[in-house]
Order: structure tokens, then sequence, then C-alpha cells
């Protein structure tokens, strides 16, 4: 839920870490955390600037993650009963790694930023596989609704 309402905001984000950083004014050495930070924040800048609709996009974006995370609602109010969206939050978790390894590549996303993406999977999938473990649990603990009729 945060990660879709930060997606908002990403122009007034960017300056405010920019400023933070002190990056802003400065030249700053290829290849650096920092040239591709100030590179995000001239990028978002030039294009909203010229096209602000462009950022209609991230506000779908923004949506989505609100969305998913409103899913993820099921599984904490009947775990046993919506055990697929933990295994479906556990595919996309798994689908991360080749989508950010991919798609990055062709976008020009530094290796080192697209590692940090395929992070999100890798740790997103850490507390996923213990709900999975918990379910089953409770799954072995409770009869089907079935049997009690």
């Amino acid at each position: 839920m945060v990660s879709g309402v930060t997606a908002f905001p990403l122009a007034q984000e960017m300056e405010l870490l920019v400023s933070a950083l002190g990056l802003q004014h400065q030249r700053i050495a290829s290849g650096s955390f920092g040239f591709w930070i100030q590179t995000i924040h001239d990028g978002l800048k030039e294009v909203y600037g010229a096209h602000p609709w462009i950022a209609y996009g991230t506000d779908w974006l923004a949506f989505a993650h609100i969305i998913i995370a409103i899913f993820f609602l099921g599984p904490l109010i009947d775990p046993v009963r919506n055990v697929w969206i933990i295994k479906a939050g556990l595919i996309a978790c798994c689908l991360v790694v080749p989508f950010a390894i991919v798609c990055g590549a062709v976008r020009g996303i530094p290796l080192g930023w697209r590692l940090i993406d395929c992070s999100f999977g890798v740790i997103g999938a850490i507390p996923l596989f213990y709900c999975l473990r918990l379910t089953k649990r409770l799954e072995e603990l409770v009869p089907p609704i079935a049997a009690l009729c």
C-alpha cells in the first residue's frame, strides 16, 4: 500500500532527495549513485514539465499497487480459503527477478539498480513463504467445512 501511495508524487520526492543529498547544481561522476539519482530527477522534471499528462501512467501504477494490497486482506480474513492469493504473491515475487533483469536492461537501467529491484521479489517472498507454511499448518488443524455438514 505504501509503495503505491509513494508513486503519486514522484517529481516532488525526487526534488526532496536531490536536495537532501546535496546534488543540485553539482557535476556528479557518471555511474555513481548520485549521478543516477540526478538523472532520474532531471528526466522527471523535463518530461513532467513538457508533458505533465505522462504522470497519469505512474498514477495508474500507484493505483495498481493499492489494489494488489487490498487483495492481501483476504488471507488475513480467511487464510485457508484465500491461500491462492499467497501463492499468486509468491509467483509474482519469482517473476520480479527476470522482469527486472530483462526489462531493466532494455530500458538502460544500471545493473545495481536492477539488483535492488530484484531484491524486492526475494525479500517479499520471505514473509509469503512463512504465511504459506502457517496456512498449511492451519489447514491441517481445521477440518473442511464440507466435513462438518
